[in-house]
């Protein structure tokens, strides 16, 4: 029964509500910011190599790094092979229209987080929860969206990552359905709480550098197998086209349609409007909010446009027909295992292994500031022990229970977070649009663009940008 609660509320969020929500306000953003996410792409990347004004601050490049660990993981791999197995190739175009107007939304969001950003005895710390709670004065919305983003990122997403990661051994033949999971998730959960514990700095610092090399190895790889299959390549990208706008299939069965898929994958890969992005945001040491917002715009490329289009070609192309038996790991395994051979399988599960391991990680920081606002202060020893031991049983948890579940517990709970933060970043973009303003004006002004609160009519006290310094 409660699956299929879970599963009713799944549809009609993602059929009708979240649907017209995020295009709309994506399209609004992108329209308001006159398309920022493109017309500004040289600024994006001059921005993320800025270094932080004091030293030991985090730096943008940081900030980007915690939200793409989070954004760059299991959803990229088996999100990406969901969708297609079940909505078919059409759904990478819809994933690339979220991602595209999406990143408008992440640039309005995080630039608000950035602005209404709190004074730690550690850095700054901020997030939709503190400008819900600062310019709107609702504290129980705030603690709403916190408790969502708890329940999204600490039970939902990192349930299903365990899940995911175990999945990819399926094709293995020491694989027991009856053993296999829970083993893979009990040594996941010992890892992830040894970290937690503080152990885990030495493997944090090895899985950091070892995260970005195994992103440009995905990338490369899935461009050699597009190479060994490139007459394939014209049928795939024709495939795509036409089943993205065949009407006829998508209104006969919306809730399993191409687009239904593509927005929901291409949402759970890149995480555009949900408003967890933004607390990582608000951690960054930058002279202006703009930074910050432009940054983001180029992690959700990075997720989407790169990351799940190469998880997408390299399936596609290489000849194997998608289907509902298929979805999840099976797919993917079986696309690279016929371009490859036998080195397919193992590299896909290695890639798993750290996109899984950053993916938790980063979503378990995400919800150490969430509960540090509800709250109202950072929880003591004790409090975290216990937190710690609860979050890695989810982890053991998740590795044994049903994909569809978590699947739909994942989508329901982020589903909440969007249609708690679109419309506040709607209603408060005025402030981001008028930042966007300010800093381009300066950088015509052969300035490095330094924020003042007072320049753009800010009506709410901040901690930051009150004094030029």
């Amino acid at each position: 029964m409660f699956e299929s609660v879970i599963a009713w509320i799944n549809d009609a969020l993602y059929s009708y509500v979240l649907i017209i929500l995020l295009v709309a306000g994506g399209l609004y953003f992108t329209l308001r910011t006159k398309v920022a996410q493109f017309r500004l792409l040289g600024e994006q990347f001059r921005v993320v190599g800025e270094k932080p004004s004091n030293e030991g601050k985090v730096s943008s490049f940081q900030a980007l790094m915690v939200s793409t660990a989070s954004r760059v993981g299991t959803g990229n791999i088996i999100g990406v092979s969901t969708a297609l197995c079940l909505g078919g190739f059409g759904s990478v175009f819809w994933m690339w229209v979220i991602a595209i107007v999406g990143s408008a939304s992440a640039f309005i969001e995080s630039t608000l987080a950035q602005i209404y950003k709190k004074k730690g005895e550690n850095g700054s710390y901020g997030g939709p929860a503190y400008y819900i709670e600062t310019a709107l004065r609702c504290r129980p919305l705030a603690i709403v969206f916190s408790v969502l983003l708890i329940l999204t990122y600490g039970v939902g997403f990192n349930m299903l990552a365990s899940y995911n990661l175990q999945s990819t051994f399926s094709s293995y033949s020491f694989y027991n359905t009856e053993i296999t999971p829970w083993i893979i998730g009990l040594i996941l959960a010992l890892i992830v709480g040894y970290c937690l514990f503080g152990g885990g700095k030495r493997v944090l610092k090895v899985t950091s550098l070892l995260v970005p090399v195994m992103g440009i190895a995905y990338i490369l790889v899935a461009l050699v197998i597009v190479v060994l299959n490139i007459t394939a390549l014209p049928s795939v990208l024709a495939r795509i086209f036409a089943d993205a706008f065949d009407l006829q299939a998508i209104f006969g069965g919306f809730g399993g349609s191409c687009v239904m898929y593509g927005i929901k994958r291409g949402l759970f890969s890149n995480e555009a409007g949900v408003g967890s992005a933004p607390n990582a945001s608000a951690s960054a040491d930058v002279s202006h909010p703009a930074k910050q917002g432009l940054v983001q715009v180029l992690s959700v490329f990075i997720d989407t446009i790169l990351v799940c289009s190469a998880t997408a070609f390299m399936c596609m192309c290489s000849g194997i027909e998608p289907t509902a038996a298929l979805s999840g790991a099976p797919y993917v395994q079986a696309s690279l295992h016929a371009s490859l051979g036998d080195f397919g399988p193992i590299f896909i599960t290695v890639a798993m292994v750290l996109f899984a391991f950053t993916t938790l990680i980063g979503n378990l920081y995400y919800v150490d500031k969430a509960i540090a606002h509800i709250m109202g202060k950072i929880p003591g020893k004790r409090f975290n022990y216990v937190y710690y031991v609860i979050a890695s049983s989810l982890i053991f948890l998740g590795a044994g229970l049903s994909a569809d579940m978590l699947w739909n517990i994942a989508d329901v709970t982020m589903g909440l977070m969007t249609l708690i933060n679109m419309p506040v970043i709607l209603y408060l973009g005025k402030y981001a649009y008028r930042a966007l303003k300010d800093y381009l004006k300066q950088r015509k002004a052969g300035k490095d663009p330094v924020f003042l609160a007072k320049n753009i009519d800010l009506p709410h006290k901040v901690d930051y940008w009150n004094v030029e310094e």
